[in-house]
């Protein structure tokens, strides 16, 4: 009887050994295994990623709203202006310094960089323009987000607001 335990003794002993024989090789450092997943969209890129959206001159651009066209006179429409400067302390002013960023973009030379349509479409339609425009979209994100608001102007207001763009 003795010798059946020490032989199931030394038995079990040598089945214990039989499974312990993986060795793991410790690796010096920290290192952490990733996989990519298949799921990420790569970032889209701006059309000129290195000039910010509000330095950007794009004069090919009409934007997206109701207005198609606009005409400007060589002269600027004094009388036009000034209705467009009260409109802009009225309404704009808020947001906008005419000559240096403050919540929104500054509209002084903004006739360099935009075309008067997209102006007046952003004027207008700020909704639309920054779900569909591009570089509305990138003004949007240059700007931390902050979406102008649309102030229901109506277009000849928003043209005087234009008209007055010219005098600064």
């Amino acid at each position: 009887m003795n010798i059946k335990v020490k032989s199931a003794a030394v038995l079990f002993s040598l089945l214990l050994m039989a499974c312990g024989g993986k060795e793991e090789k410790k690796k010096e450092g920290f290192s952490v295994d990733r996989q990519k997943t298949t799921t990420e969209k790569p970032v889209e890129a701006s059309a000129d990623s290195g000039t910010p959206a509000s330095e950007r001159v794009d004069l090919t651009n009409k934007g997206v709203g109701p207005i198609e066209s606009v005409t400007l006179d060589d002269n600027i429409d004094q009388a036009l202006a000034d209705q467009g400067k009260e409109v802009y302390d009225q309404m704009c002013l808020a947001c906008h310094r005419t000559e240096k960023k403050f919540i929104g973009p500054a509209p002084k030379g903004i006739l360099e960089r935009r075309t008067p349509e997209w102006v007046m479409n952003m004027i207008l339609n700020p909704e639309v323009m920054v779900k569909e425009d591009p570089l509305a979209k990138d003004l949007l994100q240059e700007f931390n987000g902050s979406p102008m608001a649309n102030q229901g102007l109506t277009e000849d207001q928003a043209r005087a607001v234009l008209e007055y763009f010219r005098t600064l």
